[in-house]
């Protein structure tokens, strides 16, 4: 199924405004992951507004854009790999630029990015500069600004995930975002984001401290490095057979009952859940209930967990490269699905305080040693979108009333709702023979 065309599509490579460093950057070990290898794409819809002029808001993006590649001019260079046979990656800074792309949507209006797609890359055209390979010498950022037919507007933003993971993405956008606006003049020329900082030295194994002189990094166990046993083709399934996005919202009072409902199925020690463990651990058994796997198979829950303020030293405000391990809970399809949400929604907390500065310092090792990688047999990844402060990015045509991805696939997104700030938004897309019953599951809240 094609997706609509476009009219009036213009690219635009735009350069730094100023003179930046001429120089090759080295990426960190987790920047240079081999599963990190892909680009961030961000969707951003945002009403129409009355009296708004389109040519006027594209040169004042642009411009935006120009302005923004100083502070973080190696989104404006090429990454490549380094040719020491490390498997580490670089940037090479000579201020060769983004792309910027701007578009006409005669079909789509706002309604439509109120559901799900209607197929995985229904939206691809609302970033239509795709590439496979990140290494090819591609930009690190494409910026698409499509006009849809009634007015508003879809933003599409492409970030090479080598560069920066997405807190440092959604920092890099604010500050865009303010630099088009004159927010930038109220602040008296400063920003409410942090300046930018590189320093990838600082995610180096031996840049973080040992914690327990007894403790070797080595000796800590990483599950989401671990190799399952695939008992029902879980992989070619989910290679195979269609996808359909989904997407479910959890308000506040629903996220409330879900975490009654984990402490009633609980041991007593339990005391407390946040709504991520419990959101988690529902839609990750809701996904596994619906999929009809054998009871013995293994599965994973892997998810992204923000390490600045773990690790030992901590990392300074403004650090946008990667610093994020892989949580990862792990049980059988059977314990997933009969033990109750109480027992799901432990095995993602006692996951997330797993990971202390050892931790990392263990997962920099085996990524820089052995290259692991995530399995991908019986895996759920989900990422947390709905704390990056995606739902601020303002270019002066008010705040996004949509915040999602560009293609809806099978990694599982947490997002933020408009003027709902306790609310998530889940966002995934399952195999066509699964997505009844996963969708059933997901809006029970008594299973």
């Amino acid at each position: 199924m094609a997706a609509s065309p476009l009219h009036g599509k213009e690219a635009t490579v735009i350069y730094p405004s100023e003179p930046t460093p001429s120089t090759v950057l080295s990426l960190s070990a987790l920047d240079s992951q081999l599963f990190l290898r892909f680009t961030i794409e961000y969707l951003l819809v945002y009403r129409p507004r009355p009296g708004l002029d389109p040519l006027a808001t594209v040169a004042r993006i642009k411009s935006a854009l120009a302005k923004a590649l100083v502070p973080y001019y190696p989104l404006a260079g090429r990454v490549r790999a380094k040719q020491d046979g490390s498997g580490l990656l670089e940037v090479v800074c000579l201020g060769q630029g983004a792309v910027f792309i701007e578009a006409v949507d005669r079909e789509s209006t706002i309604n439509d990015f109120e559901r799900a797609p209607r197929y995985v890359t229904q939206w691809r055209k609302l970033l239509s500069l795709y590439v496979a390979d990140v290494l090819k010498g591609v930009p690190p950022l494409v910026v698409q600004l499509t006009w849809l037919r009634d007015g508003a507007a879809a933003l599409g933003i492409g970030f090479n995930h080598c560069v920066c993971d997405g807190i440092g993405s959604a920092e890099f956008l604010n500050l865009f975002a303010e630099l088009s606006t004159s927010r930038h003049n109220e602040l008296g020329g400063g920003h409410s984001v942090p300046k930018p900082v590189w320093d990838r030295h600082l995610m180096n194994s031996s840049s973080l401290r040992q914690q327990h002189a007894h403790t070797r990094a080595s000796s800590v166990s990483h599950l989401e490095f671990n190799r399952a046993a695939d008992l029902c083709g879980f992989v070619s399934r989910f290679s195979n057979e269609r996808l359909v996005p989904t997407a479910i919202t959890f308000d506040k009072r629903r996220l409330n009952e879900l975490r009654k409902l984990a402490l009633s199925t609980s041991r007593p020690s339990e005391l407390a859940y946040t709504s991520f463990e419990v959101l988690s651990a529902h839609v990750w058994r809701s996904w596994a209930g619906s999929l009809n796997l054998p009871s013995n198979q293994i599965l994973k829950l892997l998810f992204s967990i923000n390490v600045r303020n773990r690790v030992k030293p901590s990392l300074p405000s403004g650090y946008y490269g990667n610093a994020f391990v892989l949580g990862c809970a792990q049980t059988r399809v059977k314990d997933l699905t009969e033990r109750g949400l109480g027992h799901a929604a432990m095995l993602v907390k006692k996951a997330k305080e797993r990971v202390d500065s050892e931790y990392v310092k263990s997962v920099i090792d085996s990524v820089s040693q052995t290259r692991a990688c995530p399995d991908s047999v019986g895996v759920l990844i989900v990422s947390q979108w709905s704390r990056l402060g995606l739902e601020r990015v303002d270019f002066g045509m008010g705040r996004p009333t949509q915040v999602g991805p560009i293609c809806c696939d099978r990694y599982c997104l947490f997002l933020p709702v408009f003027n709902q700030t306790d609310a998530v938004k889940v966002m995934v897309a399952v195999p066509t023979s699964a997505v009844d019953k996963y969708e059933h599951l997901a809006k029970c809240l008594c299973w």
